[in-house]
């Protein structure tokens, strides 16, 4: 496995994470820069949102498909929104978002740089956000326009926050919060076109409906349909159907000592255009623990059956890169499934403005006779405040024969306001 990583390009990595961080001590600034970026309307408060996310990617694989050479990524991430006071009930959002590529030496999904590993971030400007919602029915929100939507974990529905262009959806979605049946929360919603994390446009007819009740304080049970109907025959094979349930919680045993735990069943089948009939299941549980609201370990396991090409269990609109392991080598289900073993080791420290944390991933197929492989995955955040965060991440996967040795690194740097 090669282990180089160019010197320069990592130094100014770190001189641009400490640029970032150097200002997060200077509390007058951070209140002088949120005023000037809150304006109020008929004394209602409206604010400009700014988001500047600079990353240093590095990706190296050993000799497979194609004998990638090894990817380095410096980009940097820009986001402007506008978010209107309320207006007898109205609200309205406008973002734009680019990425801008200072180093290219990588595949950025598109295919511009074949020989490369990829990083899918491409150089693009986008209108991320534009939308309009209503407040004005009791316990009910109603949204429509292009929009951010993340239900549950992301498993299912998720933005790929990861990525430095985000995913999002041109899309209705109707939140309900019931105030007679306390706990309750409805999100009913169609999604019209997928807005990818790579600039692109994929075109889908999906209703979405997801019912979340809260079982006192004990945990979430939560049902789901997600009908999703690519229409260009491209993208036919991602179309399907999935049903589940879902329940997750965390109890405190003591003073010191809390239980964590999360059941969930999946269904899915062929639906709409979808070229082929296939039946698949998904099981996902974890058991864990946290110590003093500062240590947690979990063990989980999460299977996705898998028939064959085109018979697999599918979540394109999902946050996948937060599963299955952070070198993103099971992005779409193998097609014997997979099953994912794994385990957990996380830290809160410094009053929670420190994360660590470390996993293991034990991967085979749905079977567990086919052994995929293993991966380790470590990160890093220390934050600065509410408006600052640096990260340092890295996943090596080790492929075991099955697939090619993959070795990420990450380091980045936020401002938020």
């Amino acid at each position: 496995m090669r282990q180089n990583i160019p010197f320069g390009y990592a130094s100014a990595a770190l001189l641009a994470l400490s640029a970032i961080a150097g200002p997060a001590s200077a509390t007058s600034l951070d209140e002088s820069i949120e005023n000037a970026l809150n304006f109020y309307q008929d004394g209602k408060k409206g604010s400009v949102k700014f988001d500047l996310n600079y990353r240093y990617e590095n990706v190296n694989q050993d000799k497979g498909p194609g004998n990638p050479k090894t990817a380095n990524a410096n980009t940097v991430r820009l986001r402007l929104g506008l978010l209107s006071p309320v207006f007898h009930g109205l609200q309205g959002y406008v973002e734009y978002e680019g990425n801008y590529v200072l180093q290219s030496d990588y595949n950025n999904g598109l295919g511009n740089k074949p020989g490369f590993s990829t990083v899918a971030d491409p150089d693009e400007n986008e209108l991320n956000q534009l939308w309009i919602s209503y407040a004005g029915i009791p316990d009910t929100l109603i949204k429509g326009g292009r929009q951010r939507i993340k239900l549950d974990d992301d498993r299912f529905i998720g933005n790929v926050g990861w990525r430095q262009l985000e995913t999002t959806f041109d899309s209705v979605l109707i939140t309900y919060n019931s105030s007679l049946l306390s706990g309750l929360t409805v999100n009913a919603g169609y999604i019209g076109n997928v807005n990818t994390f790579i600039g692109t446009t994929e075109n889908i007819n999906a209703p979405i409906l997801n019912i979340n009740y809260k079982v006192g304080d004990y945990g979430n049970l939560i049902g789901y349909g997600y009908w999703l109907d690519y229409t260009e025959r491209e993208n036919f094979a991602k179309s399907n159907q999935t049903y589940g349930l879902r329940f997750n919680g965390k109890t405190a045993i003591n003073d010191k000592l809390s239980a964590l735990y999360t059941a969930e069943w999946s269904f899915q089948k062929d639906y709409q255009h979808s070229p082929t009939d296939y039946e698949a299941h998904r099981f996902n549980l974890m058991g864990g623990l946290t110590a003093f609201n500062m240590i947690t370990v979990q063990g989980a396991m999460e299977q996705m059956n898998g028939l064959g090409t085109n018979k697999r269990f599918l979540t394109p609109l999902g946050t996948n890169h937060a599963f299955q392991g952070w070198a993103d080598q099971f992005l779409v289900t193998p097609n014997d499934g997979i099953r994912d073993v794994f385990g957990t080791l996380s830290a809160s420290l410094d009053n929670g403005s420190l994360t660590l944390s470390g996993v293991f991933h034990d991967f085979s197929d749905d079977t567990g006779r086919i052994h995929y492989g293993k991966e380790w995955d470590f990160l890093a955040l220390k934050k600065f405040g509410k408006h600052y965060a640096l990260l340092a991440k890295y996943a090596y996967y080790d492929a075991d024969q099955f697939s090619t040795d993959t070795q990420k690194i990450w380091l980045q740097g936020n401002i938020s306001f």
